[in-house]
């Protein structure tokens, strides 16, 4: 039965739904445990083996002051997914908030809440960013707050307008015309149907907040060499990217990898919502 259930998992997924999951498995292992995978110091530093090119020793090669690119870059999955997440978060609490009270709250604060989040939602999101963290300041909080920020109207106009058509649903009109508390109503009909696609955008989300954090390191606003995180290392890997590519390449590979594994499960996660 276990395994029928296992051969129907890889059907629904997919070769790329399962090549995905498989990346998965092996980001979350370096998020929680990296040094099950790398467990050197990615701090320590060896200058007699700087710019070593990639080999047995060091299969991501060292970068200008002799650190082991492959431990700092799995070492850097917590951080940089770890800030991914958190941005994430901070996103879609702050979405629910405007979603639920635009579309569940009075007339005239729908109406405020859905022209602030117009207006939000027409500054692209590391523009928006930027401007946050030119206001917060710079530094890894700042960043996280400023991408979770800036992606909050996204999902408080993807919550609101799912409301909206749960709402006025049959089956919600049907269960209050059957005596129905408002509490019974919402948490059996309204809030299931509703925060399941806002789970799948999440799932997007994090690999787009990966991204958007890393290109704030890269321009030194989020966090800051010597730090194993991922747009940290880009960062320092630019200057000798003629002489050491291998300092940018494989940094740059892990913020593509994972956010493009994210991609495909949320796509996967959305699909399956909507069959539902």
């Amino acid at each position: 039965m276990t395994a029928q259930a296992g051969a129907r998992a890889r059907t629904r997924l997919g070769p790329s739904g399962v090549a995905a999951a498989g990346a998965l498995l092996a980001i979350l292992v370096a998020v929680i445990a990296p040094s099950a995978l790398a467990p050197g110091d990615p701090l320590a530093i060896a200058p007699a083996q700087a710019f070593s090119p990639p080999s047995w020793a060091h299969p991501f090669g060292t970068d200008e002051s002799g650190r082991d690119l492959f431990t700092r870059v799995v070492h850097g999955a917590t951080a940089s997914a770890g800030i991914g997440l958190a941005a994430t978060a901070i996103g879609i609490g702050i979405g629910l908030v405007l979603g639920f009270a635009g579309a569940l709250g009075p007339a005239w604060l729908d109406a405020a809440i859905a022209r602030v989040v117009e207006v939000l939602f027409a500054l692209p999101t590391l523009v928006m960013a930027l401007l946050l963290v030119a206001v917060i300041g710079p530094g890894t909080g700042a960043s996280v707050l400023a991408i979770g920020i800036a992606t909050a109207p996204g999902y408080a106009r993807i919550l609101r307008a799912r409301l909206r058509g749960v709402v006025r649903s049959e089956y919600v009109r049907f269960a209050r015309h059957e005596g129905a508390g408002p509490l019974t109503v919402f948490t059996r009909h309204i809030a299931p149907n509703t925060l399941w696609p806002l789970v799948a955008t999440a799932t997007l989300g994090v690999g787009q907040a990966i991204v958007w954090v890393s290109a704030l390191s890269f321009l030194g606003l989020g966090a800051l060499p010597p730090s194993p995180e991922w747009g940290a290392m880009l960062n320092a890997g630019r200057v000798y990217i003629s002489t050491a590519w291998w300092m940018t390449v494989f940094p740059g590979l892990a913020i593509v990898a994972t956010a493009t594994v994210l991609t495909v499960l949320g796509r996967r996660a959305s699909g399956a919502g909507g069959a539902a």
